[in-house]
């Protein structure tokens, strides 16, 4: 009795596999909503709920990004004025935000992308080009992509 293997036929693989980079500037958004250091905290939620976003970058006159300001970073100004019983309206949001913000360049494979939000645990990174903010690659930007190469590659 001869040995049978268990290994079904396989297609010929083939190297029609779209060759396009899928970079994060093709996903990225450009059209943001960013904070300046001095606005107030009150603003910053007030356009955190309205346009109903996390988060966004704190860039400076220049357009050069200097931070970035979360729901997070607003409650804990919330939780500190109570404790402390002090007014909120006259704070700026320089104090609060996040600085050395970790940032992806657009050339990046969305993949590689993809694999760095899963190491910072990060929703989304700017994009900065020459010094000056240029864009923001999120998770859902990641999973459009996905999605869409899924539709050309993906069997």
């Amino acid at each position: 009795m001869g040995i049978k293997s268990f290994r079904g036929a396989r297609r010929m693989q083939t190297a029609t596999v779209d060759e396009s980079p899928l970079k994060v500037s093709d996903y990225m958004t450009t059209n943001l909503i960013t904070f300046s250091p001095n606005q107030s905290i009150e603003s910053v939620m007030q356009a955190l709920i309205k346009n109903r976003i996390s988060g966004g970058p704190v860039v400076n006159e220049k357009n050069e990004l200097i931070g970035v300001i979360s729901e997070g970073d607003c409650i804990k100004q919330i939780s500190e004025s109570r404790y402390y019983n002090m007014p909120m309206h006259d704070n700026t949001i320089e104090k609060h935000i996040t600085k050395n913000v970790e940032t992806i360049d657009g050339n990046m494979n969305i993949f590689d992308a993809a694999k760095r939000f899963l190491e910072a645990k990060r929703r989304r990174f700017p994009i900065v080009e020459n010094g000056k903010l240029i864009g923001q690659i999120s998770q859902k930007d990641v999973l459009k992509a996905a999605m869409q190469l899924k539709g050309q590659n993906w069997k």
